[in-house]
């Protein structure tokens, strides 16, 4: 950290106003709302989280095909139960599937001779 002399303080100040200016308007653009996984979070955010249409999730809760919770009119989500969801549609490996399959035992039987 540099040493600032006393005729440096007015354009040091003016210089940290600007980063403090530049920061706002990033927070503002970006939205300062960061929901956590047990918050609430409304369509538009369910929507750029799952990074799909305000209309298709509109269709998909419609369809009764996503985790939602309704208050009044209003639409609320949880990013755990939208996770949860999502890991719910993983489709299993080649392998995962091969390894799941359980093959039936056959009785053994000792091959007879024919009399």
């Amino acid at each position: 950290m540099e040493t600032l002399t006393f005729n440096q303080l007015p354009e040091a100040v003016t210089r940290l106003l600007e980063k403090v200016d530049h920061i706002e308007t990033l927070l503002t653009e970006h939205g300062t709302h960061q929901a956590g996984p047990d918050q609430p979070i409304n369509i538009k955010e369910a929507a750029d989280f799952l990074d799909l249409a305000v209309p298709t999730v509109y269709s998909k809760v419609s369809r009764k095909e996503i985790p939602v919770n309704k208050q009044g009119k209003r639409l609320y989500f949880y990013k755990s139960e939208l996770e949860e969801w999502i890991r719910q549609g993983r489709k299993q490996t080649f392998s995962e599937l091969r390894d799941s399959i359980v093959l039936p035992r056959l009785p053994y039987s000792k091959s007879r001779k024919s009399k």
